[in-house]
């Protein structure tokens, strides 16, 4: 028995098992990955939009020596908050089923079971891509994630999307020797790109560099095409890879094995309450980017840092 188990290593579950050392509380950390598992596997050249204080946990300083901090930087910086705190974390177990006695839950694991008074799901959104749900994304050419340009060096690439992931991926693969295509729905690169990135990617398209097909769609992908529907009808060009970087989806379906209710809205947002972020089940808590269903553009780690205090105030509160 241990009074909180804390589903998900990343940086917000870290920051909940700061707090609930700091307030004596016996807990578990648990995740399926790896430490911060979303973050290792960014892209191995990635730089966070955010500076570096606003990455920061525990009032452990995270020096960077760049305007803005990236990967290894970031995997460096909460791996010695985690040695520094000597937290308690459990990785590659995974979560299976939860189950329920009297005061307390059991949490089913791949290795274990556990009894805890309370949980705290900060699993972020990274785990589950979404998919195009066309013929062809299951061929081995067809990948969600991206590591390295590398790989691509010499070949066709087709990049679907339009967001900082898209757009890094277009420009990273493009300057290493691609040649690259963007299919974007929409008229016009995201305005949620990164300012220093968005005038890049522009030029690079508006100088024919990289191609970028607007107001289209992937329609299929074969072995060595693809076919786009854009406003001037079908069309098909030669591809070696397709980048699929459409973005990720929260792990609903734990959320439902917890019995955590959704409100009606596109968004999918989980039911629990702002003000202390337990849910719709009793000492039940949410933390981090999950919070905003498929929103996953409302949560970030330098606006949901704070849900590690407010959840263990309310379960301090209840300590009496």
């Amino acid at each position: 028995m241990v009074d909180i188990i804390i589903i998900g290593a990343g940086p917000i579950g870290l920051a909940c098992g700061i707090e609930a050392q700091k307030a004596g509380f016996d807990y578990l950390i648990i995740d399926k990955g790896c430490l911060v598992n979303s973050l290792f596997n960014y892209p191995l050249n990635m730089t966070f939009f955010s500076t570096a204080e606003k990455l920061e946990i525990g009032n452990i300083p995270f020096v960077s020596h760049l305007p803005k901090p990236n990967r290894f930087e970031a995997l460096e910086y909460y791996r010695k908050v985690a040695m520094h705190y000597q937290l308690k974390v459990k990785l590659y177990e995974e979560i299976l089923n939860f189950g329920q006695e009297e005061d307390h839950y059991i949490v089913h694991t791949s290795k274990a079971s556990y009894r805890t008074k309370a949980i705290i799901i900060a699993t972020g959104f990274y785990d589950i891509p979404m998919k195009l749900g066309i013929e062809g994304e299951d061929l081995p050419k067809v990948h969600h994630y991206y590591r390295e340009p590398h790989p691509y060096f010499g070949q066709k690439v087709l990049v679907v999307g339009a967001a900082n992931s898209a757009v890094d991926v277009a420009l990273e693969t493009y300057r290493k020797g691609a040649e690259v295509t963007m299919v974007i729905r929409s008229n016009e690169i995201s305005p949620r790109v990164k300012y220093w990135v968005k005038p890049d990617i522009e030029n690079r398209i508006k100088e024919g560099s990289v191609k970028a097909y607007f107001n289209s769609t992937l329609l299929r992908i074969r072995q060595h095409e693809v076919d786009l529907l854009t406003p001037d009808g079908m069309v098909t060009i030669e591809n070696d890879f397709v980048l699929a970087m459409t973005g990720y989806t929260p792990n609903f379906s734990l959320l439902k094995k917890a019995g955590i209710n959704f409100r009606e809205d596109e968004a999918h947002t989980p039911v629990y309450n702002p003000a202390t972020m337990e849910t719709n089940q009793k000492n039940i808590y949410l933390a981090g980017v999950i919070c905003g269903g498929l929103n996953t553009h409302q949560w970030f780690i330098e606006n949901s840092r704070v849900h590690a205090e407010m959840i263990i105030n309310d379960l301090k509160g209840k300590k009496g």
